[in-house]
């Protein structure tokens, strides 16, 4: 794969000026149903593949059922089921498996770019069952593999004395990216996937039923503040993915200056369709980050050859990410 030269890819300032507003439609030439992966080519794959010096290896995934029930209410746990033809075999099969009802990367189906269409303008009616077209089977066929770079927001925050506080759902601002990076001696390469540790996803699997079921209801997540500097800083840095331990990545509610109120309003000003459907971003949610932020605490070693396979599942909209650190 040949990966886009930096001239060749203007700054998110431009992007703003095109059609749609702020979208990364036509600037991969090659594979551009991968989106902002193609940033992660073969240099980069070779660059990340040097992080790993003592061969250990960590899961980035929680177990399909950990979310009972999910924090998405159209979305529930699945439910296993073993048969057997004979007494000597066994066979699975999932019962309402729903693919994004756990850790998770949204394909670039997941949204639509209101008023526009699908990234890069594929045509509505390519987006169904067995069509190709944008289906998360595209990061299966060439998987998403680079060096990871892990930005611990949460030890950031509490070092700063402002832990985050999970129950209120907090909005994160950009610079704490910055900040984090900063106090961690690491700096974002082309091509890096970037994974966001906050803590969010290991605090809402210990809490108790009734805490649950109180963030469930309100559908009140920790996140990114919906704001035009997220988009710019994964651009304007060529990530080639974007990961965090939250439910959705950005913040909810959407907060009540959200600038895309008008153009994303069957969400309420969201930003899934700037970071999905217009920049084409690789979207990680829910990703099991706690061990790694672990072992990088105690090792001051924040980067990691990681590997990101989707199910092969064609015209699929979203996958467990299947991700896996190596160092």
């Amino acid at each position: 794969m040949t990966e886009p030269r930096d001239r060749d890819v203007p700054a998110y300032a431009a992007l703003r000026e095109r059609v749609p507003p702020g979208s990364s439609w036509g600037v991969f030439a090659q594979d551009p149903e991968r989106g902002t992966a193609n940033f992660a080519g073969a240099a980069q794959v070779r660059d990340a593949a040097s992080a790993v010096a003592r061969g250990a290896v960590f899961s980035l995934d929680h177990a399909l059922d950990a979310f009972d029930p999910p924090m998405a209410r159209a979305r529930s746990a699945p439910r296993h089921e073993l048969l057997a033809s004979h007494a000597q075999a066994r066979d699975d099969v999932l019962h309402g498996f729903y693919p994004q009802a756990t850790s998770q990367v949204d394909g670039l189906r997941h949204r639509r770019a209101s008023g526009h269409g699908f990234y890069n303008g594929v045509p509505d009616g390519d987006i169904r069952p067995g069509h190709p077209a944008l289906g998360i089977q595209r990061w299966a066929e060439k998987p998403i593999v680079g060096r990871g770079v892990l930005v611990d927001v949460e030890r950031q925050l509490a070092a700063e004395g402002t832990p985050p506080d999970h129950r209120a759902g907090p909005a994160l601002d950009t610079a704490v990216l910055d900040r984090a990076l900063r106090a961690q001696g690491v700096t974002v390469r082309p091509g890096d996937l970037v994974l966001v540790h906050t803590g969010w996803a290991r605090w809402f699997l210990d809490a108790g039923p009734a805490l649950r079921a109180e963030v469930r209801d309100a559908r009140r997540a920790t996140g990114f503040r919906q704001s035009l500097e997220l988009p710019a800083w994964l651009w304007d840095h060529r990530v080639a993915l974007f990961a965090t331990d939250t439910f959705a990545v950005e913040v909810l509610p959407v907060v009540a200056d959200s600038p895309f109120l008008d153009s994303a309003p069957e969400d309420a000003g969201m930003m899934h369709q700037e970071l999905i459907a217009k920049l084409g971003v690789p979207l990680g949610e829910l990703w099991d980050l706690t061990a790694l932020a672990e072992d990088s605490r105690r090792t001051g070693r924040w980067d990691a050859l990681v590997v990101v396979k989707p199910l092969h599942l064609v015209g699929g909209v979203g996958s467990p990410p299947n991700a896996t650190a190596i160092r």
